[in-house]
């Protein structure tokens, strides 16, 4: 009987070497979670009869060490919750936390196994989400969008001498300073037609002869004086607030009728420009924006993650369009997940069924991006627990060496 029972025992350590080496193998796999040989008694009767190796489990709750990697297609997951990968082939889902992922040929985000990373495929026109699905990255061109927006933010100095001339056509080089004639200051804004075609839309800022509160703006779009467009600027004497656009109070608003067809074809119509935040202290004359909206058409270049999980498409044209986000998924009892390799597994009766959500919405973890989770493994620890598994071989060995020595009497006594 002993004899058996020491046998036993040194089956089952055979078999929890097998975790650790495993364990030791993969310490520095990403993504992989440390496993465990669980022993339990092996029972005859009421008589214990040896030991086996009850089941093996992972510490899949554990969380790994954090990375950084530089690359913007790495993702690591703060908190609770997986990655999900699908297989085009089987369809068959699988929960990761390893998070390298890259573009298909076929143009989806895959994982470093080649199965599709799930998520939510991004309306570009609208912004809203779609169902959980494949995450198809776009990689061909995008079309020009024709400027109607524009944002300017300054200080008009109500320092500025009254222009002695009138401003009616654009000097053919504006001064620098400006030339006192007949105008304060101007500044220069690009803007696209239709079809993507670059022009300059300038602004001639001119201090009106009569109310020193008020300032005039002409505009001038590639040299030429856009014809009736005209804006005024009214601040307020006290305070150096703006007080109203073109004698509307509170409003920061003026439209301009462009109203142009360029050589290529491209046209551009009326632009909405905000001054809001513009003012008219005294000192120097500043701009802190100028800008409109509005691109030239642009072709794929790449495409990276963000810290939200947002997948975001850079195209030669300087744009960047968010096309998705990563979905995450959760379980009641992530520890019953059945186990498909070290760093993937799937749901099973015990896990739950999976709760999907966006990274950081509900249960769901947030994403660190270009990082990725080490494994959970603990060295030392294995370490230490090689050698007590060999102490106890050593033990069990023994034990069928005495075993056999008192036989061997035995046997020499009859």
């Amino acid at each position: 009987m002993s004899f058996d029972i020491a046998l036993s025992g040194i089956q089952a350590i055979n078999e929890s070497l097998n975790s650790t080496s495993q364990n030791i193998a993969n310490a520095g796999t990403y993504g992989y979670k440390a496993e465990r040989a669980n022993f339990s008694s092996l029972v005859s009767g009421e008589a214990q009869v040896g030991v086996t190796i009850g089941s093996v489990t992972q510490n899949i709750s554990k969380p790994g060490g954090i990375l950084s990697t530089g690359r913007s297609l790495d993702a690591s997951i703060n908190g609770s919750g997986f990655f999900i990968a699908k297989d085009a082939n089987t369809g068959q889902t699988e929960y990761t936390r390893v998070g390298i992922f890259d573009a298909s040929k076929e143009g989806f985000l895959i994982d470093a196994q080649g199965r599709r990373v799930q998520g939510y495929p991004i309306d570009t026109a609208t912004g809203t989400l779609g169902a959980v699905g494949a995450l198809p990255i776009p990689t061909g061109a995008i079309p020009a969008v024709v400027s109607a927006k524009m944002n300017y933010i300054g200080n008009m100095s109500a320092d500025w001498a009254k222009p002695l001339g009138t401003f009616n056509t654009p000097p053919i080089t504006p001064a620098t300073p400006p030339e006192p004639n007949t105008f304060n200051m101007s500044k220069a804004t690009v803007v696209y037609d239709t079809l993507g075609g670059k022009h300059t839309l300038t602004q001639y800022f001119v201090r009106d002869n009569t109310d020193p509160n008020l300032v005039n703006v002409n505009y001038v779009l590639d040299g030429a004086l856009v014809s009736g467009a005209t804006t005024a600027l009214k601040f307020d004497q006290n305070t150096g607030a703006m007080a109203s656009v073109n004698a509307v109070a509170d409003d920061t608003i003026s439209t301009i009728a462009l109203n142009v067809t360029a050589a290529n074809g491209g046209k551009l119509g009326n632009i909405a420009i905000d001054y809001a935040g513009t003012t008219g202290f005294a000192g120097e004359a500043t701009t802190s924006t100028n800008s409109a909206d509005g691109y030239a058409s642009g072709t794929f270049t790449s495409v990276a993650l963000g810290s939200d999980g947002s997948l975001i498409a850079t195209y030669t044209n300087g744009q960047k369009q968010t096309v998705g986000r990563l979905a995450m998924a959760n379980f009641a009892n992530e520890g019953a997940l059945t186990t498909v390799t070290g760093t993937s597994w799937v749901e099973s009766v015990s896990s739950g069924q999976p709760l999907v959500n966006a990274p950081g919405v509900g249960m769901a973890g947030t994403i660190s991006a270009s990082s990725l989770e080490q494994s959970n493994v603990d060295i030392t620890s294995e370490l230490v627990g090689l050698m007590t598994s060999q102490r106890n071989y050593q033990a069990n060995s023994k034990v069928i060496q005495t075993e056999s020595t008192m036989l061997q009497s035995l046997m020499q006594a009859i």
